[in-house]
């Protein structure tokens, strides 16, 4: 694999949000992709402004794209109160990044439904989400804290409503006084994480950066739990792939809100499921930290991974759509 980069502006997290942020990647990638050595088939992922940019060099070099859509930008920013007309713009970009696609690739059922509903008539393929079970797996080192901890591992944007766990502590606190919470990772609730947090005893949680992903697995095996959020509102079936990597670990989920993630939960037995309610949230804490780590669930969980939600299981349906479309081409 070879990787070849560009600057792009980014924000004091280290991500590109905005409009300069996306078209300072966008407008170099154009003419990256009209002058390099031409390729027989791209692959493209959000955001569209970058699917735009991709269409139209692919169109000029005759050269299939495939579309990779884990999620809807048009509906997801309906979550941050952007004006109508944003959004009215966004879902028009986003139609024409998805429909010049040979192939677009998704996630889940809902996305498949949504795809069709914003116009896209050619091939999709749901390929699923994945967990890399050659890092996160149960056998390997664990953090020991000295006290039972939950762990949320990864973004905690609007659309997660991540805030809730913080909010819900101070009634874990009355019930197991030595919980610890783990947050690990950025986005843009993290600073009310953080506020929430100022209002409780030092050390009950604990932020981390981004870590690698081998780091993050010992964190996950140690927890008694992990966290996952997706918040109710217009982007309510988007899924919290920090799911896949706990159970790869053996850790079970809490996982709160609605979507195909609670479902994925409840269906196989992979933890709690509650709804998006402080009272009912801090309920399920509670459990967690008093459940015990059984060796019997940990090889469960992490079979159940192995066989259903792998990222190898992933890329093998993603590759063969690849060559699907180069063949085709």
């Amino acid at each position: 694999v070879h990787v070849v980069r560009w600057p792009a502006l980014r924000n004091a997290d280290g991500y590109i949000r905005g409009y300069l942020g996306y078209l300072s990647f966008d407008i170099p990638l154009l003419f990256r992709l009209l002058l390099r050595r031409r390729p027989d088939v791209v692959v493209c992922e959000p955001p569209p402004t970058s699917g735009v940019a991709v269409r139209i060099a692919c169109a000029l070099r005759r050269v299939p794209y495939l579309y990779v859509a884990a999620d809807l930008w048009s509906e997801a920013v309906l979550e941050v109160g952007v004006p109508a007309v944003v959004q009215r713009v966004l879902a028009l970009v986003e139609r024409w990044a998805t429909g010049g696609a040979a192939h677009v690739l998704t996630v889940n059922p809902v996305l498949v439904e949504r795809l069709r509903g914003l116009g896209v008539r050619g091939p999709i393929t749901m390929i699923g989400h994945g967990a890399d079970t050659e890092v996160f797996r149960p056998d390997g080192p664990a953090v020991e804290a000295g006290r039972p901890y939950l762990v949320y591992a990864g973004t905690a944007s609007e659309v997660h409503g991540a805030r809730i766990f913080t909010r819900a502590l101070p009634r874990v606190l009355e019930e197991v006084p030595d919980a610890l919470v783990v947050v690990i990772g950025q986005g843009s609730e993290r600073s009310a994480m953080e506020e929430d947090a100022g209002a409780l005893p030092d050390g009950v949680v604990q932020f981390h950066p981004r870590l690698a992903p081998a780091a993050t697995a010992t964190w996950l095996r140690g927890a008694r739990a992990a966290l996952a959020s997706v918040r109710p509102g217009p982007y309510g079936f988007a899924i919290a792939t920090k799911v896949y990597a706990a159970a790869a670990c053996g850790t079970p989920i809490l996982h709160v809100g609605p979507g195909p993630g609670r479902d994925l939960v409840r269906d196989n037995r992979l933890g709690w499921d509650v709804d998006y309610d402080v009272r009912h949230v801090a309920k399920a804490m509670i459990a967690a930290l008093r459940a015990e780590r059984n060796p019997g669930e940990v090889a469960r969980l992490a079979a159940w991974t192995a066989a259903h939600a792998s990222l190898r299981a992933a890329a093998r349906k993603a590759v063969e759509c690849v060559d699907d479309v180069v063949r085709d081409a």
